[in-house]
């Protein structure tokens, strides 16, 4: 637990707020992205990888039987790196919005805000999901590993 709140308190003082790739903060979120993993944007307009995309193994569910929570979606999951992350939602179509659960190094489950920059179905398509929490915005822009 006390993992998960340094992490956001750490996240929170070297972030901006808004992560949408450019200069002055006011574009709208693009659909490609422009490097891979768990990532924020830092003060300096920089992005800033927590997890490379190497460390994260992505799985699509496309049907409800064996999805998260009984529907279609992704899961994300590190267990090699520090921290271990392990992240679920149903967003899984274009500028859908809706929620995800985040665990941090095996703390408590978070429900974050996600909105779906860029869709994939297949493997090997690139997914990107925005995700809030108290203010702060990271980005998944991962690769499906796997189509369970």
């Amino acid at each position: 637990m006390k993992n998960i709140y340094f992490l956001i308190i750490l996240l929170c003082t070297v972030t901006s707020c808004n992560n949408d790739d450019d200069v002055n903060n006011d574009a709208t979120n693009e659909a490609q992205c422009n490097y891979q993993g768990f990532s924020y944007l830092d003060n300096a307009n920089n992005d800033q990888t927590v997890i490379p995309e190497s460390e994260l193994n992505t799985q699509y569910f496309p049907n409800a039987s064996n999805g998260p929570y009984g529907e279609p979606g992704i899961e994300i999951a590190s267990y090699t790196s520090s921290p271990s992350l392990f992240f679920t939602t149903n967003v899984i179509e274009l500028n859908e919005t809706g929620t995800g659960r985040l665990t941090l190094d095996g703390g408590d489950e978070i429900i974050v805000n996600v909105i779906c920059q860029r869709a994939g179905t297949a493997f090997g398509d690139e997914v990107r999901l925005d995700v809030t929490y108290g203010g702060v915005e990271v980005e998944f822009c991962v690769i499906i590993d796997e189509v369970l």
